[in-house]
């Protein structure tokens, strides 16, 4: 048998505090809620020795963002069999192999048997299930639909990570040839340029323009090198600390949607997110004003997000979306056409639906094109390099023979 302290409100709404025995907490709150108390606060006796103990020692357990999808996924499988969610719960935190997942699930239930609801029970994990997933989930349970929410929600991050699967597998070739490249001009300098350049000096003779060029560069290399990377070094320490800011966050932001292809494939992911988020959020039933709020704060960039508060202050005022979001700047006009023609049919969920699916197309083709130039940019430069160095390295050779023959 246990011992409970606790604080909890009586009848006439006076607050009490005592010791209470019980074999386990649940049943400590029970015996205070038979007396017809509100309990306000329950705690074993000795238990925030244990829980430091079991922190130290269970922190690699402990659950984050990856554990969403397969958490919803595990439950949505148990709901589509006919269990209710509570149920679903019990057995997983019983089943599951994974301890991450085993031990979210346990937490939910452990908060479920406490007398809380399903959405409150997952928003004790705000690192596992952000505020839309939360706000969703309290929706399904007030109508009753939490198998078709489960199913949305499943659908919207499974889309999400398919485009961000994607994305990686576009831009990985890219920064791959650009390491190869780095590579090869760091070795040929540091390396085998030093060895050449001691093997011509010794065989006399005049080096033609294009080995001077070469020698020079990598002189100057040598040189400026380790000089630019302490100066990058001291620029991103300066950077990260504007960073802590909030106003050094909003106006690096702000730059970035300045900067030549980075700052439109931002713009791009961040509208995508918009309307997928706002489309998923209105088809589950929550409101314009809270479906609005909660899409605005998918925008990665501060800058943007500052835009979409703003437009979205403008829709709550009785102004349309399309036109509260063509103020931003970043909507494209052919998509704000379509979100009109969604507002006026009365069918925004579902036409925000089919705007973010056909954007998310022409992203993933926007990407694959910028990603196949940014490779055979970077090829053309390493090869013309490399030819460089070759031709270099040829006149010399003939040049220093020719030298020999006179």
């Amino acid at each position: 048998m246990a011992s409970f302290t606790y604080t909890a409100r009586d009848s006439q709404g006076a607050v009490v505090e005592g010791v209470i025995e019980a074999p386990h907490r649940r049943e400590a709150l029970r015996k205070l809620q038979m007396k017809d108390w509100k309990p306000l606060k329950v705690e074993e006796v000795g238990a925030a020795k244990k829980e430091k103990v079991s922190d130290r020692s269970s922190k690699e357990n402990e659950p984050t963002a990856a554990e969403c999808l397969p958490f919803l996924e595990s439950m949505a499988d148990l709901v589509r069999s006919g269990m209710s969610a509570g149920e679903s719960l019990r057995l997983l935190s019983l089943r599951l192999q994974k301890s991450r997942l085993r031990n979210l699930c346990s937490g939910i239930w452990a908060k479920l048997g406490e007398g809380q609801s399903l959405s409150a029970a997952m928003g004790a994990y705000p690192a596992v299930f952000d505020g839309q997933t939360i706000n969703l989930i309290s929706a399904g349970e007030a109508t009753g639909n939490i198998r078709d929410v489960l199913e949305r929600l499943i659908t919207h991050f499974t889309e999400q990570a398919e485009f961000r699967r994607k994305l990686v597998a576009a831009m990985a070739y890219p920064v791959f040839i650009c390491f190869i490249a780095i590579g090869v001009v760091i070795f040929f300098v540091l390396y085998l340029l030093p060895r050449l350049q001691t093997l011509l000096t010794s065989l006399g003779g005049k080096l033609p323009l294009s080995t001077k060029l070469l020698i020079n560069f990598a002189d100057f290399f040598v040189v400026a090198g380790p000089l630019f990377l302490i100066a990058l070094a001291v620029g991103a320490i300066g950077v990260y600390q504007w960073r802590k800011k909030e106003e050094g966050k909003v106006a690096s932001d702000a730059l970035l949607l300045k900067v030549p292809l980075m700052g439109s494939f931002v713009m791009r992911v961040s509208v995508l997110n918009f309307c997928q988020t706002l489309a998923v959020l209105l088809e589950n039933g929550i409101t314009t004003a809270d479906a609005l709020r909660l899409a605005e704060k998918t925008a990665p960039n501060r800058a943007m997000r500052l835009q979409m508060r703003e437009a979205t202050d403008r829709v709550l005022e009785g102004e349309s979306l399309s036109r509260a979001l063509a103020r931003t700047g970043y909507f494209p006009r052919l998509l704000l056409d379509r979100v009109a023609v969604a507002e006026q049919t009365g069918n925004l969920a579902p036409g925000l639906r089919d705007i973010a699916r056909s954007y998310r197309a022409e992203l993933d083709r926007w990407l694959g094109a910028i990603s196949q130039t940014i490779s055979a940019s970077v090829l053309i430069a390493a090869f013309s390099f490399v030819a460089f160095i070759a031709f270099a390295i040829v006149a010399a050779v003939f040049e220093v023979s020719a030298s020999f023959r006179f």
